[in-house]
């Protein structure tokens, strides 16, 4: 995979297994952990922090008003947890500093 980059779980876990040294099973036993973990530590306060990655948080959003496109109505949106995922200044600059 020396152009292509892998998309699919099986194929992060050789690419991993081969540049670790690590047997493919234990690779995605540490991926299916480390997702456990985030899950876990998502719940929490203050979220669950991926070095060079990013943060995975709780997004709490009040109930509000909005308006039916369609009809121009008034309705009313109610409150709301989501899960954002903030993307690392270190992550961005990497990323971003090839575009240029």
């Amino acid at each position: 995979m020396a152009t292509s980059f892998p998309k699919t779980k099986v194929q992060i876990v050789r690419v991993l297994s081969d540049r670790t040294d690590l047997s493919q099973t234990k690779v995605e036993k540490v991926l299916d952990e480390l997702a456990a973990l985030a899950y876990a530590g998502a719940k929490e306060k203050h979220g669950f922090n991926l070095p060079g990655f990013g943060k995975l948080v709780l997004v709490h959003h009040k109930q509000r008003k909005g308006i039916n496109p369609r009809n121009k109505t008034s309705i009313d949106i109610p409150a709301k947890v989501v899960v954002k995922f903030r993307v690392s200044k270190v992550a961005k600059d990497a990323i971003l500093s090839h575009l240029s």
